[in-house]
């Protein structure tokens, strides 16, 4: 039996999400143990991984971001204000994380974005990987000083592996190798369900305004895209829109990717969980934009690239109204029959294991 340390991002779903997807796909291996530490989603992730080798540990991992009030963009001051917080014990993290994976006898270390275990793995000789389309350090850069950086830039220094998902522009000295989109496995018979529940007679269009578990606009009700004509909406469980034609997804629902393929139309920031279960789905995305975060304008590019996406900006989207008009023309902008599937995640999966398997 193999034992695997999972850290998962503490910032949202999406981390949470994907990793899910990679930790199904190990879990096919009956000889592998896995330890879950994150702390945000803990909940949501015990329940989606019911394994008896799967356990789990609450702890901290990283800060994400921190957003003006009633906006989608960064608070700079209180992103600085919880970084120095988080590193003004740096050397106590890494004792703790170093003691954690030598009790618990840890063969591989991965990670989905923390920069918590890299510097006490390259101690005790584990190695380790780093999953995803950033790191917090480059995605820190322009709104907190490279000086202050300088603790995340040295730990993910520490990385033995780096899996660099579709997006990213991560420069490590360390071997990587690249994967695209992926997402949890879509469920057919659910996403008929759900259309059937929201537009039982098929004549509206479904759209999913995703803006994330973190964002809180208390604006959102008088946002004139409610008043879409012939849409029904699809929002998640924080999101409280007192409208006929707004559905929230329910609080304990667990596979939110099924509702995203039950839509005609993703709208969402640029959040590489969601994008991946839309492009899945093959589900067309209005992106938007945030010029202010480097995380986003990278997948945004990389989208673009390919014609895989349109974008809005925030001020325009306070005014913004779909209809089918509106809509069969951005279908008809982004490219037909994309090729992404949930392999990229037993490719993932599968390379973890021939690391652990050369132990």
């Amino acid at each position: 039996m193999k034992t695997i340390a999972i850290y998962i991002s503490d910032y949202g779903y999406g981390h949470a999400s994907r990793s899910i997807a990679v930790i199904r796909q190990l879990l096919k291996e009956p000889e592998v143990k896995i330890i879950v530490c994150h702390s945000f989603a803990l909940t949501f992730i015990k329940a989606s991984l019911i394994s008896k080798h799967v356990s789990y540990r609450n702890i901290k991992t990283d800060i994400g971001y921190f957003l003006e009030n009633e906006s989608i963009h960064p608070d700079k001051v209180q992103l600085l204000k919880e970084y120095n917080h988080f590193v003004s014990d740096w050397e106590k993290h890494i004792d703790q994380e170093k003691e954690f994976l030598r009790l618990n006898s840890v063969d591989l270390v991965v990670s989905d974005i923390s920069p918590l275990p890299f510097e006490p793995a390259e101690i005790l000789g584990i190695p380790s990987v780093g999953i995803s389309n950033f790191t917090w350090f480059t995605a820190y850069q322009g709104l907190i000083g490279d000086s202050e950086l300088f603790t995340f830039k040295k730990a993910y220094q520490k990385m033995t592996y780096y899996y660099s998902l579709a997006g990213s522009q991560e420069h490590w000295d360390c071997k990587t190798n690249d994967y695209g989109f992926y997402s949890r496995d879509i469920d057919l018979q659910e996403v008929n369900r759900i259309r059937d529940l929201v537009n039982p007679d098929g004549k509206q269009q479904v759209v999913f305004l995703g803006l994330g578990m973190k964002i809180e606009v208390g604006t959102l009700e008088q946002l004139p895209i409610w008043d879409s004509p012939n849409c029904v909406f699809l929002v998640s469980s924080n999101v409280h829109v007192d409208r006929a034609n707004v559905f929230q997804i329910p609080n304990d629902y667990l596979e939110s990717q099924n509702y995203i393929a039950a839509s005609d139309l993703v709208i969402s920031k640029a959040g590489w969980g969601i994008i991946g279960e839309a492009l899945c789905a093959n589900v067309p995305l209005l992106i938007l934009n945030r010029p202010s975060l480097k995380e986003d304008q990278n997948t945004i590019n990389y989208l673009k690239q390919h014609q895989l996406c349109k974008t809005i900006e925030w001020d325009d989207f306070k005014s913004y109204q779909t209809d089918f008009i509106k809509l069969s023309k951005l279908e008809n902008s982004i490219k037909a029959k994309r090729l992404f599937s949930n392999n990229q995640a037993k490719l993932i999966a599968t390379d973890l294991l021939e690391i652990i398997s050369e132990l």
